[in-house]
């Protein structure tokens, strides 16, 4: 069983992430931009139970990383370092924010899909990324029979992918895998997936009728 995750970015969304983890009882380590101090005290007051760490020293080790930085700083990220992880791309290309990127803008592929080339030989899936940060406390139900919404992976790797879905299992979700990354662009912001309550069987089916 996945029990580590080190989570890159410690920002809203990683924030969310690490509370959300260690509630579910993983072991959460979170890397910001800058030093440890930089972010102890954030982590104490808004992850309590996460532990600070550089991000090299959170990734080694860690049975799982989640990439929760801004889309536009994906290339500061140590490449190597993240051979042959289970990696989460939870990053959205956001233009009012990041601005035009031409090597997505140029590109008709899934942002997953040339997020996976930059990171080779990571195992990547995309997901956490089309529920708002602030809905992975808010609308996750722990409680047995109670009806969840679905959150979405997409990856080329199945055995990354049920790795995912556990975690989202114990987030409070309903995972649904909805295929290879090329799909993943189903769960991108201005596609039907992203920001909308659904159900498993709704997501479901918008999956397949993308396939």
């Amino acid at each position: 069983m996945t029990q580590t995750i080190a989570i890159l970015g410690a920002g809203r969304v990683g924030s969310s992430l690490a509370r959300a983890a260690v509630a579910a009882g993983y072991t959460v380590r979170v890397a910001g931009s800058g030093s440890v101090d930089k972010i102890a005290l954030t982590a104490e007051i808004l992850m309590p139970g996460a532990v600070p760490m550089l991000a090299a020293d959170a990734v080694e080790g860690a049975d799982m990383v989640i990439l929760a930085v801004p889309l536009h700083k994906y290339p500061s990220v140590d490449v190597a370092a993240l051979q042959g992880k289970i990696v989460i791309d939870t990053m959205n290309h956001w233009v009012p924010v990041n601005g035009p990127m031409e090597e997505l803008d140029s590109d008709s592929r899934s942002t997953s899909e040339v997020i996976a080339e930059h990171f080779d030989g990571a195992r990547l899936v995309k997901s956490l990324n089309h529920v708002g940060y602030h809905e992975l406390e808010q609308d996750a139900v722990h409680e047995p029979g109670g009806e969840r919404r679905a959150m979405g992976y997409a990856t080329d790797d199945a055995d990354a992918g049920e790795v995912v879905a556990e975690l989202i299992d114990r987030l409070g979700f309903a995972p649904i895998n909805v295929g290879p990354l090329a799909n993943g662009r189903l769960l991108e912001p201005a596609n039907e997936a992203f920001g909308v309550w659904l159900t498993a069987d709704a997501l479901q089916e918008l999956a397949l009728s993308k396939l």
